[in-house]
């Protein structure tokens, strides 16, 4: 047990039932992890009135748990796992700056990469996992020329807007790593169907998360992660949102911590613009391109890369279908009656726009996709 870091005792009592970070604030009060963890086995813990106090009325059953759990756990077998998972673990003296000094540190961080990841400026983009084609491909965009600018583009892996952003910062040729915390612990990836993206964000920058191995994804750890996601960034910026969306917990957070926040327009007919349109309402900033988010930042715009797009041009019916559409999400009874003509001419048109690839179909919508799609 001697040999074993203060990180695998720290780890193991992160990894107790009912361990939640408050309850392990109150554990290591003036105990490294090693006393704490000696504590638990020798009975010390159980004997700690003002512990027994402030862990209130369920106290002695809390620690009872916990001493039974020590005593089963082997510990230099979980450090193992940490170390074979490429798993870090460090306590607040070790924690990052922009946590370290926060109001609400964090009492461990268990991550992937390394912490110089963090280095240079960060900006958190956010949003509904429910978003709209124009909200994935705003925040895509933001991601990637944020990236190539040389800022670490922070978000939750979360569906939707924040998996888009990753995907953006992961794509074309960025110079900066992307930064990612989670709501699960680091070997439950959640949700599965970014199991992909996940692995690429943990190999190419960096994962973090409060949750230990084996953790769900459980409801109370998602506004948790969203202090510590507004902790890291600059600047938070909002693509798309309802108006009680669980981003608007990552702006509260934001402003808590004097961030700006940065809201994209969208739609007054979408439901998913509804928050950011509200934030705009209240004078957040306007986003209508990267060099919006970079101005706040204080960097200079650098030159932007032309973009190709090899899809096959539209004919004229194509292109004033395209134009009937818009850039919001449209029906086809919208499109038709947009354009007055038949019907059955303007779904001809629109599969013909789907094959190449200008437009696509999400349930009964129709959305444009941009040229880097």
């Amino acid at each position: 047990m001697t040999a074993l870091p203060p990180a695998a005792h720290l780890a193991a009592l992160m990894s107790l039932d009912g361990m939640w970070p408050r309850r392990a604030r109150l554990v290591l009060a003036r105990r490294s992890p090693e006393a704490a963890w000696e504590a638990l086995l020798d009975g010390a813990l159980a004997r700690s009135v003002p512990l027994l106090r402030a862990l209130r009325g369920r106290g002695p059953e809390l620690v009872q748990g916990w001493a039974e759990q020590a005593r089963a756990l082997d510990v230099p077998r979980l450090w193992q796992r940490h170390l074979q998972l490429g798993i870090g673990v460090t306590e607040p003296r070790a924690h990052p700056a922009a946590l370290r000094e926060d109001p609400a540190p964090p009492t461990v961080l268990f991550h992937r990469g390394g912490f110089d990841h963090l280095d240079g400026a960060r900006v958190a983009i956010v949003g509904t996992r429910k978003c709209t084609r124009y909200g994935r491909d705003v925040a895509f965009d933001l991601g990637a020329q944020l990236a190539e600018a040389g800022v670490g583009v922070v978000s939750g892996l979360a569906l939707g807007i924040d998996a888009e952003a990753h995907r953006g910062a992961l794509a074309g040729t960025p110079t900066a790593p992307p930064i990612a915390v989670v709501g699960s612990g680091l070997d439950v990836v959640y949700p599965r169907a970014n199991d992909v993206l996940w692995q690429q964000v943990a190999e190419r920058g960096l994962l973090l998360s409060e949750a230990p191995l084996g953790a769900a994804p459980e409801g109370w750890r998602f506004p948790a992660r969203n202090r510590l996601i507004a902790a890291l960034a600059d600047v938070v910026v909002v693509v798309e949102s309802h108006v009680r969306g669980g981003s608007m917990s990552t702006v509260d957070e934001a402003l808590r911590r004097d961030r700006p926040v940065l809201a994209v327009p969208g739609s007054v007919r979408s439901d998913a613009s509804a928050g950011t349109n509200a934030l705009l309402a209240q004078g957040a900033g306007p986003v209508t391109g990267v060099d919006d988010v970079l101005a706040v930042l204080g960097c200079t715009p650098g030159p932007r890369r032309p973009v190709a797009d090899d899809r096959l041009a539209p004919d004229e019916m194509g292109a004033t279908v395209l134009d009937a559409v818009g850039w919001q999400p449209s029906t086809l009874d919208q499109v038709v009656l947009r354009t007055a003509f038949d019907v059955g001419a303007v779904a001809l048109a629109v599969e013909r726009l789907i094959e190449a690839g200008w437009l696509v179909r999400t349930g009964g919508w129709l959305e444009r996709v941009p040229a880097h799609r």
